[in-house]
């Protein structure tokens, strides 16, 4: 009852014991982690649910909701619609700025065509006529000069004033590059008439 075994007797014993590094484990119960908690697992779901698989769909969703989120900002741009203008026109100081420099004869916005015809002066081989362009086209530098010198210091009171507390960062140089552009080329498109005040 108590002696020991004899060595023949124990080999077959190992010999049967199958090796634990070659079994194979359950895949519903992987190791060497640590389960997930349920909010994780869901939010894993949720993204494999939406991220598809391919490279392919997920570039053509990125393109369709580009192309969307575009016809939203030409429509915003055409219409003034604040949600979906881009970021550089929006808020209350750029719509100031907007309506302020729209509701205004500039001269900046006649500078283009004014090049044009300064340019078809200048082409003609009349001395006469050439030294006209030339005296025209300084004329009209200086007067653009001028003009949007005004504007700079008329907008930044204004802006002082009705926008005490509000960052303006850049909304002076975007009134005068919006001078530069020609009324009915502007977007957003204007929303006051000219010789009304904001």
């Amino acid at each position: 009852m108590f002696r020991s075994r004899s060595k023949e007797e124990k080999a077959p014993a190992t010999q049967v014991t199958p090796d634990s590094s070659t079994q194979q484990r359950d895949p519903q119960a992987p190791k060497g982690r640590p389960t997930p908690k349920r909010s994780e697992a869901q939010s894993q779901r949720r993204r494999a649910s939406t991220v598809p698989a391919d490279r392919k769909t997920a570039m053509k969703r990125q393109r369709e909701a580009r192309r969307t989120d575009l016809a939203r900002q030409r429509e915003a741009l055409a219409s003034g619609d604040e949600r979906y203008l881009p970021v550089r026109d929006k808020g209350p100081v750029r719509r100031f700025v907007r309506d302020y420099v729209d509701s205004r004869f500039c001269m900046a916005e006649f500078f283009l065509p004014l090049a044009v015809v300064i340019l078809v002066l200048s082409m003609i081989r009349v001395a006469q006529l050439q030294t006209v362009a030339l005296l025209l086209w300084l004329v009209v530098i200086v007067l653009i000069v001028v003009d949007s010198a005004g504007i700079w210091f008329r907008l930044r009171k204004e802006l002082a004033e009705r926008f005490p507390d509000t960052p303006k960062r850049g909304a002076v140089a975007y009134g005068l590059m919006r001078t530069l552009q020609m009324r009915r080329l502007r977007l957003p498109k204007p929303q006051v008439k000219r010789g009304e005040r904001p």
